[in-house]
């Protein structure tokens, strides 16, 4: 997926669109995430969608839920949810500065190599 370490840097172009790509899972992380928890506030506390909606990206993003929650089965939703969603938060992070740090330690491993320093051979 990234190039080895012994091979040039990728150029800006290809670094882009490899960012482009990750973008575009990390997308499809929150939007799963977001899709899940609007189902559940749904079916779960019967909110309309707007209300399901405005709950789950409160949650998503880390802030918390909005109203009270009217059965058992809703706040253990929530709660679930919320335990789900740190984790998800920490995933689209992680897979959105992969190709970043990536690059940014291949880069200082090129120059470590084009300045003579490197002793691992």
């Amino acid at each position: 997926m990234f190039e080895h370490r012994r091979l040039p840097l990728i150029t800006t172009r290809a670094f882009a669109w490899r960012q482009l790509k990750f973008l575009a899972v990390a997308l499809v992380i929150v939007s799963v995430s977001l899709g899940v928890g609007v189902w559940g506030y749904m079916r779960l506390a019967g909110l309309a969608f707007p209300d399901a909606f405005l709950n789950a990206s409160m949650i998503l993003g880390g802030m918390g839920p909005v109203g009270d929650l009217p059965t058992d089965a809703a706040k253990y939703f929530a709660s679930f949810y919320a335990l789900y969603s740190g984790i998800a938060l920490l995933t689209t992070v992680a897979v959105l500065l992969a190709p970043l740090v990536h690059r940014l330690l291949h880069a200082l491993h090129v120059e470590e190599e084009e300045g003579g320093t490197d002793q691992t051979t």
